[in-house]
């Protein structure tokens, strides 16, 4: 623990993070959406990626947990109004 009284996440729990919104993403049933979600995902922990001060990285997990359960909610919805017709994207070559 820091001496400011913040404890950093350790890195399993960085790592479910990581992971959870990455398999969050896959359940976006539009290919545009999905790649958006991982690519944001990516470029926000790589970005974060030397993060030294604990309370800066508490900041970041905790801005990760919220923007997981935006993008699980936003998942739940995108699939309630999910297209009929797939992407062509999404059609796997024969």
């Amino acid at each position: 623990m820091a001496a400011s009284g913040v404890a950093a996440p350790t890195r399993t729990e960085v790592l479910q993070l990581y992971r959870s919104l990455l398999r969050v993403a896959r359940q976006f049933c539009d290919y545009n959406i999905r790649e958006y979600t991982k690519r944001r995902t990516i470029d926000a922990f790589r970005d974060n990626k030397n993060l030294a001060d604990p309370s800066q990285l508490s900041a970041a997990f905790s801005d990760g947990k919220a923007q997981l359960e935006v993008a699980k909610r936003q998942a739940l919805v995108y699939s309630l109004y999910a297209p009929k017709v797939k992407s062509i994207m999404d059609i796997k070559p024969s």
